[in-house]
């Protein structure tokens, strides 16, 4: 069975055009919807993903209607693909039920691959050349060498607790035991 979705971005928009498309191309049933594709909640789509079966195939008019980023677009065809099911982009000729289409297919995924790959080659060489000018990368401790001296002094009296010294230094419970390992014992 052939399983339409169709997008439009604003509520001005009409759909006729898309809907007019799948139907030519022998969807029995249609899922339409306005609303934006950088929004990742979008009520009719994930109805469409939860109603088609394996063997089934999921057509669009054109791939940005499905996803705005090609990373969302690969996690959604790959988890169509682990279940059983097609893909079909009438405009751009995509059909992974097919040897071609699932070609052409990988050909994106592995540019989007290659994508991440420099992103993180770039981020990590500009660590790099930070920490090499001396730059310490990160948050900032959430208590200074002073503060934990403050709170070891409070936590030798045993009327003062954790939760109040905490409070005192404006930080959780938890940031002082992770700064005082063993808490009150470990003073």
């Amino acid at each position: 069975m052939l399983v339409g979705y169709a997008r439009v971005s604003t509520q001005d928009q009409k759909q006729d055009l898309q809907t007019d498309a799948l139907e030519a191309a022998g969807c029995e049933k249609v899922f339409t919807e306005k609303a934006s594709g950088a929004q990742r909640d979008r009520p009719e789509l994930k109805a469409a993903l939860e109603y088609i079966r394996e063997g089934d195939t999921l057509v669009v008019w054109k791939l940005d209607r499905l996803a705005r980023s090609i990373k969302q677009l690969i996690e959604t065809v790959e988890d169509l693909e682990n279940r059983g099911i097609g893909f079909k982009s009438l405009t751009e000729n995509i059909d992974t039920t097919t040897s071609g289409g699932k070609l052409i297919f990988h050909i994106f995924a592995s540019l989007a691959e290659f994508e991440r790959s420099i992103i993180k080659e770039r981020t990590k060489a500009g660590l790099d050349a930070a920490r090499a000018r001396g730059k310490k990368g990160g948050r900032p401790p959430a208590l200074t060498d002073k503060d934990i001296q403050a709170a070891k002094a409070m936590l030798a009296d045993p009327d003062i607790t954790v939760e109040e010294v905490a409070a005192r230094l404006k930080v959780a419970p938890s940031t002082l035991y992770r700064h005082l390992p063993g808490g009150r014992g470990g003073i």
